[in-house]
C-alpha cells in the first residue's frame, strides 16, 4: 500500500492481531488510532493516542488510502445503555468512515456481526445493520463487510463469563450448525485479522459482505 491505512479498534482482539501480523509481515502499512495506546507487542510507532473526538481530524490529516474498523464495545461496559452503546459502535464508526472518505480514502473494512439487520429486534444486531447500511451510502470504491460469528482469542481479564462459556462449548455447537447456521460458528480473532489484511489488498470495487466461510478464504489468500 503507498499510502497507509488508519485502523480504529487497535485494542480490541481483531484490531490487536491485525497492527500485529501486519508488523511481523512487514508489507503493510497500517497507523493504529486508540484512546489508551497499542498492544505492547506493537511497534509504539505504529500508534497515535488520542481521544475518540479527535480522530476525524486525524484521519483527515493522515490522508489514508483507506479505514480498517475493528471497533466495538459491550452492552456491560456501555453501562448497559444504548446511547453509550450507540456512541461507540454507530457513532464513532461513521464519524470515522466519513472523515477516511472525504480525506480521499476509497475503500473501508469493518469488522460487523454475523445475522446484522436493521430491522432486527435485537438492539445489538439492529445497530450493526444500521451502521452497515449508512457505510453503503457514503460513497466508498470498495466496501468490505466482515460478519465473523463467536470470536475465539485472548482478550486477557476482558471477557464476560457468558462469553468465556460460549468459547468453552464452542467446539461442540460448531458441529451442530449447517448450512445457513454455519454463519454462526465461532471463528479465531486472528483469522478475521489475516482476512483483513488480505482484503486490503484486493483489487475489485463493490459493496462485498464476508460471513465466517468467506473470511477463512480470504484469510487463506494471503501469502506468507
Amino acid at each position: 500500500m503507498s499510502e497507509p491505512f488508519v485502523l480504529v479498534g487497535a485494542t480490541g482482539l481483531v484490531g490487536g492481531s491485525v497492527l500485529q501480523q501486519a508488523e511481523a509481515r512487514g508489507d503493510a502499512r497500517i497507523v493504529a488510532l486508540s484512546r489508551r495506546g497499542i498492544p505492547a507487542a506493537a511497534d509504539p510507532s505504529r500508534g497515535i493516542v488520542a481521544p475518540p473526538d479527535a480522530w476525524p481530524a486525524i484521519i483527515a490529516d493522515a490522508k489514508p488510502a483507506g479505514l480498517i474498523c475493528a471497533l466495538g464495545t459491550t452492552w456491560r461496559k456501555a453501562g448497559r445503555s444504548q446511547e453509550r452503546f450507540r456512541s461507540v459502535d454507530q457513532h464513532l464508526v461513521l464519524n470515522c468512515a466519513r472523515a477516511a472518505h472525504d480525506a480521499g480514502a476509497r475503500r473501508m473494512i469493518v469488522v460487523s456481526a454475523v445475522g446484522a439487520d436493521a430491522r432486527s429486534r435485537n438492539f445489538y444486531i439492529s445497530v450493526k445493520g444500521e451502521v452497515e447500511d449508512t457505510l453503503k451510502t457514503i460513497g466508498f470504491a470498495r466496501l468490505d463487510i466482515l460478519r465473523p460469528g463467536l470470536l475465539r482469542g485472548s482478550r486477557g481479564g476482558d471477557r464476560r463469563v457468558k462469553e468465556r462459556l460460549a468459547i468453552a462449548f464452542a467446539p461442540v455447537f460448531d458441529r451442530l450448525l449447517h448450512g445457513r447456521m454455519r454463519a454462526m460458528r465461532s471463528i479465531c480473532g486472528e483469522t478475521v485479522a489475516r482476512a483483513i489484511l488480505a482484503l486490503s489488498q484486493a483489487a475489485g470495487e463493490g459493496v462485498f459482505i464476508h460471513d465466517n466461510d468467506a473470511i477463512r478464504a480470504c484469510a487463506d489468500t494471503l501469502a506468507d
